[in-house]
């Protein structure tokens, strides 16, 4: 079989740049991109996914402030599933010693 030719099998692409970025954007919302717009508007106009990578810190801050941590924690926890394989393997999330 020729490497590349399709398997007949339903292939699921990884997700995009613009997938993580509309991801993260919908989970700060209206109300997060109004009282964070830099947040905003660095998720907006971030170059790579490395750097999407680094500012789910600054969303889920901006979340927790809303909503507290616990629904901050939860909200993210599909966004960075988004990120699977396509990070270098140092950037990747790890189990938490603490076990949250």
């Amino acid at each position: 079989m020729l490497k590349g030719a399709n398997t007949g099998k339903p292939k699921r692409d990884a997700p995009t740049l613009n997938d993580i970025r509309h991801a993260m954007l919908e989970v700060l919302g209206d109300r997060g991109a109004h009282a964070y717009p830099i947040v905003q508007l660095r998720v907006t106009y971030a170059d790579d996914v490395q750097d999407l990578w680094y500012l789910r810190g600054d969303v889920m801050a901006a979340i927790a402030a809303m909503d507290g941590e616990a629904t901050a924690r939860q909200q993210l926890v599909d966004v960075s599933a988004m990120f699977k394989g396509l990070l270098p393997s140092g950037l990747s999330s790890r189990a938490s010693p603490l076990g949250h």
